[in-house]
């Protein structure tokens, strides 16, 4: 393979730091270039294609959809408790209100991406110290906790060590647990970031060698993964991308071995000497990138799919092509959000009340009459989906 690697086109990189305690720490960008090449053009395209969605009619239930589902992903990566309709209903309180730990940890990851939002949109935006303090600050506000010093760096005595990793994702490390080393580290993280910006290094490279980057240094005493992904995302944010720098949080998850294994993969490969160490976790995390449009391009269209077929319904219940107890089936099979088991159907209590002082004959003909008019299908394991649904084994 060749090992042209971006060092050796940006200036300043790698960026080697003498601490005091720790020993030498090198920051460089250590990227294949010709490695993830196919997988930017591609990410770049796939955004493109969902940008160029109808979002205007959707953007606020895929945005909500987007929040749950990356908040309750990230919070689980670091052991939070809540399951994801926990994390909805949690979403929906007051935050002035919430006294519960686990419910607390969600409305703040929330806050803390509306502050990453808010401060990436500005122009000229260039990640900060302050930046990462405050979004740390955010991310561990109120709770009780003695590991939890929002916003302050660590500066470990030896009777407390930070260790990070674990034996199955690579092995344990050890990161710099001199107060002095971390701060020294954090500086160059920014000044060097502000360097890669300069020499145009695509964001979606910039963004995951931050956040590989910042959990090395492992600075505060916890919520490092939290407010990592929270980085990366900003960083993306500012390039333009939408919904999907959050919502990679749920690729994590779903990758979590593979994540978590890969800090420690670049991290001794760099150790070895490799010219391009970090290629593995660009490469990841462009993979989820690339997964994670495609889905929310998919989603998009569902939704606005959904919106159709919703204003189909109602125009053909006014011209009284659909009866009320027709346009109520194929509602609910619409909001389920499954396909729908036709004997589940007729066994529910509202159904059965539509068909109260009527035959079977009436409940088999408004069935067949929707099929009919291609408003709902039913597959072959007997189950019902909404009509603009493709399915391969529809009957």
């Amino acid at each position: 393979m060749d090992k042209t690697s971006y060092t050796s086109v940006f200036p300043g990189n790698p960026l080697r730091v003498d601490t005091a305690r720790f020993g030498p720490f090198t920051f460089q960008v250590g990227v294949d270039a010709k490695a993830v090449q196919t997988l930017l053009l591609r990410v770049g395209d796939a955004h493109i294609r969902f940008i160029g969605s109808p979002l205007a009619q959707v953007a606020n239930q895929l945005e909500r959809e987007m929040l749950v589902s990356s908040i309750f992903s990230t919070n689980t990566i670091e052991g939070g408790q809540l399951s994801e309709e926990e994390t909805k209903a949690a979403l929906d309180l007051d935050p002035e209100k919430v006294q519960a730990v686990q419910q607390r940890r969600v409305v703040n990851i929330r806050t803390a991406y509306e502050l990453a939002q808010r401060e990436a949109s500005k122009p000229n935006w260039l990640l900060t110290e302050e930046f990462i303090r405050e979004v740390h600050r955010t991310i561990c506000q109120d709770l009780d906790n003695a590991h939890y010093q929002p916003g302050v760096f660590r500066d470990n005595t030896r009777e407390q060590p930070t260790v990070v990793g674990d034996e199955v994702h690579g092995g344990r490390y050890k990161p710099p647990q001199y107060g002095g080393d971390i701060r020294m580290l954090m500086a160059t993280l920014v000044n060097w970031y502000a360097q890669l910006v300069q020499a145009g290094l695509p964001a979606l490279v910039r963004a995951p060698l931050v956040h590989l980057y910042f959990e090395m240094i492992h600075p505060f005493w916890d919520g490092n993964g939290r407010a990592g992904r929270v980085f990366e995302a900003a960083i993306l944010h500012a390039e333009g991308f939408r919904y999907a720098p959050f919502a990679l949080a749920r690729y994590y998850l779903d990758q979590i071995d593979r994540y978590f294994a890969l800090f420690n993969l670049c991290r001794k490969q760099a150790d070895r000497g490799d010219p391009a160490p970090n290629t593995p976790f660009v490469q990841f995390h462009l993979e989820g990138m690339l997964s994670v449009l495609h889905n929310l391009h998919d989603r998009a269209n569902r939704l606005v799919n959904v919106l159709l077929f919703e204003a189909e319904l109602r125009n053909r219940l006014e011209r009284k092509e659909l009866n009320a107890r027709q346009y109520a089936i194929v509602t609910y099979v619409l909001k389920n959000g499954s396909p729908m088991p036709i004997d589940g159907l007729r066994l529910a209590p509202w159904y059965r009340a539509l068909y109260i002082r009527r035959t079977d004959k009436t409940k088999q003909r408004d069935i067949k009459r929707l099929r009919e008019q291609h408003l709902l299908k039913q597959d072959k394991q007997g189950r019902l989906w909404p009509g603009f649904v493709v399915i391969e084994d529809s009957e």
